[in-house]
């Protein structure tokens, strides 16, 4: 069975972080992207000349606004919340579902209580202070691939993801 993965952003404010947290769902095969609220739309208008922090890896990827997270996610689909929550899994114990729905509060906000009592679980970073939504995407769903029984590891990867630029190697 192939694991599924999806993303879901309670109501993003900054395009930057969101074609951040695009580029973080390319890098790591996730399936789909979905954001609720506002704001990241409105944003978007009057944002003059982003620069594309999302790149072509992340241009394959659906994104979507949906109005409720929840209903994103099929029966089989866990639903991962992460956030500095009292009694949440520290991430470096979290094991990882085969098929998850990861949902990370705004930039500058929270997920709701609701949302969090639905939640198959609820893991935190264990940071000082907060990290921004994109850091915090980059580092769960790296967290995810290297605990995962599925990683690719090769000379192939290498050299199909670096900058055209970089021809490195190591004697």
């Amino acid at each position: 069975m192939k694991s599924k993965v999806s993303i879901g952003l309670v109501n993003p404010k900054s395009p930057d972080n969101v074609g951040s947290v695009m580029r973080a769902a390319g890098n790591y095969r996730v399936d789909r992207v979905f954001f609720t609220g506002e704001r990241y739309l409105r944003a978007l208008e009057f944002q003059v000349q982003a620069v594309n922090t999302g790149r072509q890896v992340g241009r394959g990827i659906p994104i979507s606004k949906a109005d409720c997270l929840l209903n994103e996610a099929p029966e089989n689909m866990k639903i991962v919340c992460i956030e500095f929550a009292e009694n949440a899994i520290s991430l470096p114990k979290y094991q990882h579902p085969e098929q998850a729905l990861y949902i990370f509060g705004s930039e500058d906000g929270t997920i709701s209580q609701d949302i969090i009592d639905k939640a198959d679980a609820v893991v935190y970073v264990p940071t000082v202070g907060c990290m921004n939504l994109a850091a915090t995407v980059n580092v769960v769903l790296y967290d995810r691939m290297a605990k995962s029984t599925q990683r690719i590891e090769s000379n192939e990867l290498i050299r199909a993801s670096r900058d055209r630029n970089n021809t490195l190697k190591v004697f």
